[in-house]
């Protein structure tokens, strides 16, 4: 029986920190990405100029850089703004950069780049005719998207999505360097306590490795489904 030396309810609530954390940055990233995506397939030069200094910009930079810089950089950045607004107009706010709030938005900027490239590609290889087809039957913009082109991209996006959530679960365990008490922080400090790294690092890679093969298999669920009416050779 291993012993946990007590830290068995706190790796759990770590756990849990870790799974919301990862839930949100990926509903971010997925919003991101379809922005980012639509940006550069635009014909409007300034919307494809300004998605691609994003994606060139945050592919460029380390992940561990922008989680400092979100975190540390953007404390700073806001009392500056509040200690002016203080100044100019005698306004007192303080704001204070939560550990969680700076996580989701870092890792969902960070992969909602990956995602645009994704999603960008999938868009891409959707069969132009379909979508001519659905506008002669007389269909709107959004009934074309929402019938036709959104089912297809998904189709050919969620090999991508899958491959882009799998990076950014692992991308979590950043969030315990800005002191965010998700399970790698709680198990650094449990071997640490307990002179015991092994025991507490090798549960916690078992708990990422169960949350992949669980998001593994949904994702096969899902490609499943988005396939139905097709053969491999489509």
């Amino acid at each position: 029986m291993i012993d946990l030396h007590g830290y068995g309810p706190r790796l759990l609530e770590g756990a849990l920190v870790t799974v919301e954390l990862a839930l949100l940055s990926l509903v971010l990233a997925i919003l991101l990405g379809l922005v980012t995506a639509s940006a550069k397939m635009s014909r409007n030069w300034l919307a494809h100029r300004i998605g691609t200094l994003y994606t060139t910009t945050i592919r460029g930079v380390p992940d561990l850089v922008l989680m400092m810089l979100m975190f540390f950089g953007g404390q700073i950045g806001i009392n500056q703004i509040t200690d002016w607004l203080y100044t100019q107009f005698a306004i007192d706010i303080f704001i204070n950069v939560n550990e969680f709030a700076a996580g989701v938005i870092t890792i969902g900027l960070i992969f909602g780049a990956y995602m645009g490239e994704t999603f960008r590609g999938a868009f891409l290889a959707v069969d132009s005719g379909q979508i001519e087809a659905g506008r002669a039957y007389g269909m709107n913009h959004w009934l074309v998207f929402r019938r036709i082109r959104f089912p297809q991209m998904m189709r050919h996006a969620i090999p991508g999505l899958s491959n882009n959530w799998m990076v950014l679960l692992k991308t979590t365990a950043l969030v315990s360097v800005i002191g965010l008490s998700d399970m790698v922080r709680i198990a650094t400090e449990a071997s640490k306590a307990t002179r015991e790294p092994f025991t507490f690092m090798i549960i916690v890679a078992a708990i990422y490795l169960l949350i992949a093969s669980v998001s593994e298999w949904g994702f096969a669920r899902l490609q499943k489904r988005y396939n139905v009416g097709f053969t491999e050779a489509d």
